[in-house]
């Protein structure tokens, strides 16, 4: 089975090597080079959409932000899942939000900005502290401006003004600021047929916007349940094939949706070490026909991304559980260079193995890690 991934990242990567054991040989189509390269080693092994399309038998996406021309060839040529419009409201907040909407699906109130008018109704009807998050483009705290006070608003008009007057299609988003307990996200998995697998909730904790760990572990069975309902509601409305993610905001018991991601998600690696079938092989048996694979929590597994380092101390690899991926990047600030998952039979031994890890990393390149160490047992 040949499967062509929109994007050449370490998604792209990861499906490769998930899909290998079952016999899927993955392919990775470069959108802003218009080249087919090997999702390992970058390898060129042609050009042009129509060649690739043309030698795939499934067409998937491993990020969201895809030129409109390039999803309308995808989505003509039938081989496409889980789709265009799923694509494009991972990739636009307006369609997101409007998507949520018309699942029944709870999201902080919110309204659209495009000019000085939109913005002045926004603090009036919402009030603040809001946030402001662009339409287009916008990933990782990127895109985003903070109003935590009405005497703030010339200036952040003025740099949103800005922001909006460089591109014509861009829009923004006004959301009320939402005081949340918890960052959690369910990735689930959607088959042709209506089968649904979904993992456990994750608990997520950002450094400046950016995913820097993420812990599976056993889980309230009604937050569980709210967000199942909320996965299908949303992958039921949109016919979605493969992996889902949802990202949501525990406010006293109640989600609340942040924002959905068609793919695979970097909160869902930890599924490689913690689960039976990790969410990449899941996501292609999904696309390809397959069955469904077990998405139980085999062990508390945590996920700690390695952002802008392109080296741990060697030492890190003698502790029990722990397993380090690199992506094969060069190195860049910020950069998602790689993750490590580490693994262990229980709460209490997941918490000392990463009090060990957090001993061994500098920090400096990976901040704030004590802050997720207390969570590890509650």
């Amino acid at each position: 089975m040949k499967v062509l991934v929109l994007g050449a990242g370490q998604l792209a990567r990861m499906m490769a090597l998930a899909g290998a054991p079952l016999n899927i040989v993955i392919s990775a189509y470069d959108v802003n080079t218009d080249t087919i390269v090997h999702p390992l080693t970058l390898q060129k092994l042609g050009t042009g959409l129509s060649n690739a399309i043309a030698d795939a038998e499934v067409i998937t996406a491993e990020f969201e932000h895809i030129p409109l021309p390039i999803l309308e060839q995808c989505q003509q040529s039938g081989k496409f899942l889980p789709g265009s419009e799923a694509i494009q409201a991972g990739g636009d907040r307006r369609l997101e939000k409007a998507l949520l909407a018309r699942c029944g699906v709870a999201s902080a109130s919110y309204l659209v900005i495009n000019n000085e008018a939109d913005f002045k109704q926004a603090v009036s009807e919402l009030g603040s502290p809001l946030i402001f998050k662009s339409a287009l483009a916008g990933y990782d705290g990127k895109g985003q401006w903070r109003l935590k006070a009405p005497g703030q608003a010339d200036a952040v008009w003025q740099q949103m003004a800005d922001f909006l007057a460089a591109d014509a299609k861009q829009a923004i988003v006004a959301e009320q600021f939402i005081g949340f307990n918890r960052e959690l996200s369910l990735v689930g998995v959607r088959a042709g047929s209506g089968e649904v697998n979904v993992y456990p909730l994750t608990e997520n904790h950002h450094v400046n916007g950016v995913l820097s760990v993420s812990l599976a572990r056993p889980v309230n069975i009604m937050l569980q349940q709210q967000a199942e309902q909320m996965f299908a509601a949303i992958a039921d409305n949109l016919n979605y094939v493969g992996v889902l993610a949802i990202e949501f905001f525990e406010v006293d018991g109640k989600l609340l949706v942040n924002e959905i991601a068609p793919r695979v998600h970097n909160s869902g690696h930890w599924t490689q070490q913690g689960a039976d079938v990790c969410q990449f092989a899941n996501h292609l048996r999904a696309v390809t026909g397959m069955p469904l694979g077990n998405t139980e929590l085999l062990r508390p597994t945590l996920m700690i991304n390695i952002l802008g380092e392109d080296h741990v101390p060697a030492a890190i690899l003698s502790i029990a559980g722990l397993h380090l991926h690199w992506y094969g990047k060069q190195k860049r600030p910020g950069r998602k260079m790689g993750h490590i998952n580490l693994s262990a039979d229980s709460l209490a031994e997941l918490k000392a193995r990463f009090a060990r890890l957090i001993d061994l990393l500098p920090e400096a390149a990976f901040p704030e890690l004590e802050q997720m160490l207390g969570r590890v047992s509650d």
